[in-house]
């Protein structure tokens, strides 16, 4: 069984509410037939009901809101005003944003309680899908920062855990100090052990393994995994390494012979946004991985972006990694 199919499993259990805005895409609707028809969650979506099920109508079981002419749209907006009016909002800008930006809608089901997550993205920037998110949502009160990370399921995979990754930060965070690469790795080793129930050995990525190499860019990596280990001592983590010392069990022997990370890492982490991002595309397109997400982490509810490159299987992979994310909002 492939590994998102058990995360697939763990949504069913307790059929999370999770909302999906973008009803204007097709694949969205695609996959919202399959996660209703297989119980993975339940689903919200917003938009019109008679556009919907005219195109789909397997979603006329759906929980289907239209903003436009829903009767909370107008309580929704004075909650909006009153969260942001120190910012300058006007009661007719919530209701502005409310009815032509589905994503503030989405967000203000979930912080009602009227819904557990959110995933959007499809056809929406990465920008558009957080900014809500953060204003109305929020972060953590412990969070340091808000990261992402993509979970990869790599076929055929010779490596630590049957192919099964988290690469961090490939999404969010563009050139991330010491101190928030820290933090990354630690909310990183959180999000690989929920969704995975292993043990995590977090790699500290860089072009250097243990000083093979002097510069400015490898002294934040070693920094960084300082940090992290003063922070989260019980957490597995090394670095500097370089991706092949991380994971080739035979190079590490050579590289990094007294890593208890080397060449099991299972948890790598990426020195800025450039190499996260570039990373996870190769072992995409090359090792014809599953790559699910961005899936963010340090929100005080799940609301994850997808890449607007995604199939049908990607939203339905990253609404099931939704629902298990909500159900363990409160753990760890």
């Amino acid at each position: 069984m492939k590994f998102i199919e058990q995360i697939k499993e763990r949504a069913k259990k307790e059929k999370k509410q999770i909302v999906l805005p973008e009803t204007m895409d097709e694949r969205i609707l695609d996959a919202a037939t399959i996660i209703i028809r297989e119980e993975i969650a339940q689903i919200i979506l917003l938009g019109n009901k008679e556009n919907i099920v005219k195109t789909h109508p397997a979603l006329a079981s759906a929980t289907i809101i239209d903003p436009l002419t829903s009767d909370i749209t107008n309580e929704f907006a004075k909650k909006l005003y009153e969260l942001r009016k120190e910012k300058g909002m006007t009661l007719e800008e919530a209701n502005r944003l409310l009815t032509e930006d589905f994503m503030y809608f989405a967000c203000m089901l979930v912080k009602e309680n009227m819904a557990d997550g959110i995933v959007s993205g499809a056809c929406h920037s990465t920008a558009n899908t957080l900014r809500p998110a953060l204003q109305i949502i929020k972060t953590k009160k412990d969070a340091k920062l808000v990261s992402s990370f993509f979970l990869m399921e790599i076929p055929n995979c010779e490596y630590e855990e049957n192919g099964i990754y988290v690469f961090s930060d490939c999404g969010l965070v563009q050139n991330p100090t010491s101190e928030e690469l820290a933090y990354i790795a630690i909310d990183s080793t959180k999000s690989f052990e929920i969704l995975t129930g292993k043990k995590a050995y977090v790699a500290m990525l860089s072009h250097s393994t243990k000083g093979s190499a002097k510069h400015p860019d490898v002294d934040k990596v070693l920094n960084a995994t300082k940090m992290a280990q003063q922070l989260a001592p019980l957490i597995n983590i090394d670095g500097e390494l370089q991706l092949d010392a991380a994971i080739v069990p035979s190079v590490a022997q050579f590289k990094a012979q007294d890593s208890n990370v080397a060449g099991k890492a299972n948890v790598l982490i990426f020195p800025d946004l450039d190499a996260g991002n570039i990373g996870y595309k190769l072992v995409q397109r090359f090792a014809h991985a599953d790559a699910y997400g961005p899936i963010t982490q340090g929100m005080s509810a799940p609301v994850n972006d997808l890449s607007r490159g995604c199939s049908v299987t990607d939203i339905v992979g990253t609404v099931a990694i939704t629902a298990v994310q909500a159900e363990n909002k409160g753990r760890k």
